[in-house]
């Protein structure tokens, strides 16, 4: 008894000290903007300082497994597979990186302001030219030396990954010279992480709130340099195979 009570204060503390900080970061986001981005950098840290305050008043389970052989890079290509709406704090949590969000996000009532402040980039993807603009973007955003996520699958697309991935990611690596770190992601209660349309947010918030097991397990890997291939396909092709190897250990 006196245990559970202990863990509903822990849990009420932890939300109230998300709520206090989210404010405080999202009525900033309503300086002028040539402060703003005179200042990015530092919101940019209370951007992830945000996203684990937001795990952490989910109550979240969010464990880093390093699988990498290799000491990581300083600059990479973060990419990783998009199975639940969770990687959207998760990732940024553990990760200094830049990611690329649908449109949709930007317009989500006090994350789409702050995500959009600390530096994130948005896309229409039915939109071609909204397409080609962030692709520029996130290739300019790589060479000023930042470090980039972005999901190949091409949105939140469940648990199993796709036949295939987009060459975005690949085809950036390759232009830059910056190599991609891999990451899976793996949710213990799958059913009950993995985003499925035409759930709302706050449902899915709710869900991952009152969730019975919510370990979430990112294994990163090593970076794997594109030098060695000679176009995005076979980039991809490769990386795409190491997915589904993953995928069978961890899922299957």
């Amino acid at each position: 008894m006196v245990g559970a009570l202990a863990r509903i204060a822990w849990r009420f503390i932890c939300i109230l000290e998300l709520v206090v900080f989210n404010q405080l970061l999202y009525l900033a986001t309503w300086l002028p903007t040539p402060l703003l981005r005179r200042f990015q950098p530092f919101y940019f840290v209370g951007m992830r300082l945000w996203s684990k305050l937001f795990v952490k008043a989910l109550g979240v389970d969010l464990r880093l497994h390093e699988k990498h052989h290799k000491p990581l890079p300083e600059h990479y290509i973060l990419i990783a597979n998009h199975p639940s709406a969770f990687e959207d704090v998760g990732i940024p949590a553990l990760f200094p990186v830049l990611s690329l969000a649908k449109a949709e996000v930007r317009d989500w009532w006090f994350a789409g302001r702050i995500t959009w402040a600390g530096g994130n980039l948005f896309v229409k993807r039915e939109d071609r030219d909204s397409r080609h603009d962030a692709y520029q973007q996130l290739i300019d955003t790589v060479n000023s030396g930042k470090n980039i996520a972005v999901y190949p699958e091409g949105g939140c697309k469940g648990r199993r990954i796709f036949e295939t991935f987009r060459y975005g990611a690949f085809d950036i690596s390759l232009k830059t010279g910056v190599p991609i770190l891999p990451v899976f992601l793996h949710y213990e209660m799958q059913d009950l992480f993995e985003w499925r349309a035409p759930q709302t947010l706050p449902y899915k918030l709710w869900q991952f709130l009152t969730a019975q097991n919510p370990r979430a397990n990112y294994y990163v890997y090593d970076a794997i340099d594109p030098s060695p291939f000679g176009d995005k396909v076979e980039y991809m092709e490769h990386v795409h195979k190491l997915y589904l190897q993953w995928q069978a250990r961890y899922l299957d």
